[in-house]
């Protein structure tokens, strides 16, 4: 479970339009519906009235079990959506399912890779502008840090119920670094966050190549700091005022949250709460994590 981004206000997750883009991009080829696309399409404002419209030009391509016709209810699907896709009214013949679904998977797997290629890329080109500016050149990779040239200076932590300035240098030599993504105003958030913290403070003390960043998904700064007392977060977040800046940062957000991404020294995604555009949870990065330290190398996590 997790709460979706689609209602709040888009300054401070720009890059989530590479997501919107992937659905625009699903719904002008006019390919066919599944269950959790017509769930994403209710949470994101759609009327039931609109997805039956769509249902009759672009047809079912999937199945409905009690599972998946829980998630259309909790997505407030209607009863007459859910009896007209248990009709079989618009589902396509089982060899259209099946080159639909082919197609679907394909294309799922084509904005994965695209994704992180545009993340991985864009993180380095960002870096080297910046070394090129300041005069600097450093070979990619060896002891260099570009997850803290985006963050150096506009990191901020809670202590003793005050929320202040972060000594940065700390993040300098750090190898594994989690962003996570989440907001007070979401249950499912509040939920995790205690167990990430419980998780932290066993692991962090034995493990300092690791460490974590709040960016935060409140509608305040007020609601950001608030978040922060009531959860003891011992790790920092970005300044509230400064997240809409840092494009090279947020652009790791999935669509919803709690989201924990799991980056290395340079850039790259280690492990994520999605698996492109399906939602694993925060808990999978953790395991993941439990992985890598039990490893002791944090080369094999690549």
């Amino acid at each position: 479970m997790f709460c979706s981004l689609n209602g709040m206000r888009r300054r401070l997750f720009v890059p989530l339009a590479f997501v919107s883009l992937s659905i625009l991009t699903v719904v002008a080829g006019q390919m066919p519906l599944t269950v959790k696309d017509i769930s994403l399409m209710l949470r994101s404002g759609y009327s039931n009235n609109a997805i039956l419209k769509e249902l009759a030009v672009r047809h079912f391509a999937d199945t409905l079990d009690e599972p998946k016709q829980n998630t259309l209810l909790q997505a407030h699907a209607s009863d007459e959506l859910v009896t007209a896709l248990q009709s079989g009214k618009y589902s396509l013949s089982p060899a259209g399912v099946a080159a639909a679904q082919e197609k679907i998977a394909d294309q799922a797997k084509r904005q994965r890779a695209e994704a992180e290629r545009l993340q991985f890329n864009t993180l380095d080109r960002d870096r080297r502008v910046q070394e090129s500016q300041a005069g600097v050149i450093n070979a990619p990779g060896v002891g260099h840090n570009v997850v803290y040239d985006f963050v150096k200076g506009d990191l901020v932590s809670s202590q003793n119920g005050t929320v202040g300035h972060f000594d940065d240098s700390k993040f300098e030599n750090k190898k594994l670094i989690g962003l996570y993504f989440s907001a007070h105003w979401c249950g499912p958030c509040r939920k995790f966050t205690p167990e990430l913290v419980d998780y932290y403070n066993r692991n962090a003390p034995q493990h300092p190549e690791f460490d974590i960043i709040f960016v935060s998904s409140d509608r305040s700064q007020s609601d950001m700091e608030k978040y922060m007392h009531e959860a003891n977060m011992p790790w920092p977040a970005i300044d509230f005022s400064k997240i809409a800046g840092k494009q090279t940062i947020t652009k790791y957000a999935g669509r919803g949250i709690p989201c924990l991404v799991l980056i290395d020294s340079t850039g790259k995604v280690v492990s994520s709460s999605f698996n492109g555009t399906d939602y694993v949870g925060p808990k999978k990065v953790l395991a993941d994590l439990d992985g890598i330290f039990a490893r002791g190398s944090v080369a094999q996590a690549r």
